[in-house]
C-alpha cells in the first residue's frame, strides 16, 4: 500500500482538501478526476470524510494507489509557509496525562502499578488548536510555557465499551499534536483543588496538530514511531511511541466507558522526558518548536507574544 496522507489548505478564503503523496500536495478533487473517481466525497472537508470514514477508506487507498501512479502527470499545489490549516477541526480533543514513565519521573509524579490504575485524561477545546506554521501566542498571564510532542490517534467510527484489543479498529488514522502547558498555571493555592488543568492547557493556540492526517493503513506499527522535538534546532525530546505506558487500544477503551467517542475525535497519547520543565527552560517569543513523528511528518510552530489592544507586550511591559 502506498503511503499517503491528508491535509487541509487555504485556498480563496476557503479550506480544501489535498492528497499528499511523497511530500507534494495536489488537490484531491483534481487528483481524483484525473484518474477519473468522480464520487461526492472526492470534494468533502477532511472533517466529512472521517464522518464517513470506513465506508471510504478503500477507495481514498484506491484512489492514492492510482494518483502515486499518475503523479508525473499531476500539478502540485504550490502553497506558501501559512497555506496549510489544521488537518480537521475536532470537537473534542481527549489527552493522556503521565503516560510515559521517563515523563512522569522528571515531573515528580509517583505512578502506582499499572494494574491498579486507570489511564489518566483531560480535554483541550477546539479554540486550542491550530496548525502547521501557525504560532503559538505565548500568554500575558504565564512565564513557564512548555511543550509537549505527542501522537495523535484520530477516530474513524463511534465507538463506546469498546475493549482494548478492538481500539485501533476505530482509528481513522494519526498526526502529530503538541500539547502546550502552561506549568505555573497548572497549580494553584486559592482552592483546596490544587491542580488546575484548564487554565494551565486551554489558552488559544495551546494545540498545535499536524502537519495532516496519516491513514491508519499506512502505518505498520503505531508503537513503532520515534517522536523528536526539538526548539530552535536544539533536540528536547526523544522517545518511540511504543513507551507509552496505557497503549492506544486501552485510552479507547478507558474513554468509551465513560462517553461515546465520535469520528473526528483526537487522543493525544501522552509525552515523553524531556520537556521543559525537567530543564528549567521554557518558551519565549521567537522560538521554534518542530515536533516530528515517524511515517506522519513535522510539525513547526514559532513562538509570538501575547498582543493586548493590537501591541506587543513583553514580560518587562507594564499593562
Amino acid at each position: 500500500m502506498v503511503w499517503y496522507a491528508l491535509a487541509s489548505y487555504r485556498r480563496d478564503g476557503d479550506t480544501r482538501t489535498a492528497l499528499v503523496l511523497d511530500e507534494k500536495l495536489f488537490a484531491l478533487e483534481s487528483a481524483a478526476a484525473a484518474v477519473s473517481v468522480t464520487a461526492d466525497w472526492t470534494r468533502a472537508s477532511i472533517d466529512e470524510l472521517l464522518e464517513h470514514w470506513m465506508s471510504i477508506r478503500s477507495e481514498l487507498d484506491t484512489l492514492a494507489e492510482a494518483t502515486a501512479t499518475a503523479m508525473d502527470t499531476l500539478e502540485a499545489l504550490d502553497l506558501g509557509p501559512n497555506d496549510l490549516a489544521p488537518p480537521l477541526r475536532p470537537t473534542r480533543v481527549f489527552c493522556a496525562a503521565a503516560n510515559y514513565a521517563k515523563h512522569a519521573r522528571e515531573m515528580g509524579t509517583v505512578l502506582a502499578e499499572k494494574a491498579k490504575r486507570k489511564p489518566y485524561m483531560f480535554m483541550k477545546p477546539d479554540s486550542a488548536i491550530v496548525g502547521h506554521n501557525a504560532a503559538v501566542i505565548l500568554p500575558e498571564a504565564s512565564s513557564q510555557v512548555d511543550w509537549e510532542i505527542e501522537l495523535a490517534a484520530v477516530m474513524g467510527r463511534h465507538a463506546r465499551h469498546v475493549p482494548a484489543d478492538r481500539g485501533l479498529d476505530c482509528v481513522a488514522g494519526y498526526s502529530v499534536i503538541n500539547d502546550i502547558s502552561a506549568r505555573d498555571l497548572n497549580v494553584r493555592d486559592d482552592y483546596p483543588f490544587k491542580m488546575d488543568w484548564f487554565q494551565g492547557k486551554c489558552f488559544d493556540t495551546f494545540a498545535p496538530l499536524g502537519p495532516w492526517l496519516v491513514p491508519a493503513g499506512c502505518i505498520e506499527d503505531p508503537y513503532a514511531l520515534d517522536m523528536r522535538l526539538t526548539v530552535n534546532d536544539e533536540p528536547m525530546q526523544e522517545e518511540v511511541t511504543g513507551a507509552m505506558i496505557f497503549d492506544i487500544g486501552e485510552q479507547i477503551e478507558y474513554l468509551s466507558s465513560i462517553l461515546t467517542l465520535q469520528p473526528g475525535d483526537v487522543i493525544a497519547t501522552g509525552t515523553p522526558t524531556g520537556v521543559g520543565m525537567s530543564r528549567g527552560i521554557f518558551l519565549k517569543p521567537g522560538d521554534v518548536m518542530e515536533a516530528s513523528i515517524a511515517r506522519i511528518g513535522c510539525l513547526r510552530n514559532p513562538v509570538e507574544v501575547e498582543t493586548v489592544g493590537g501591541e506587543a507586550v513583553t514580560a518587562e511591559e507594564e499593562i
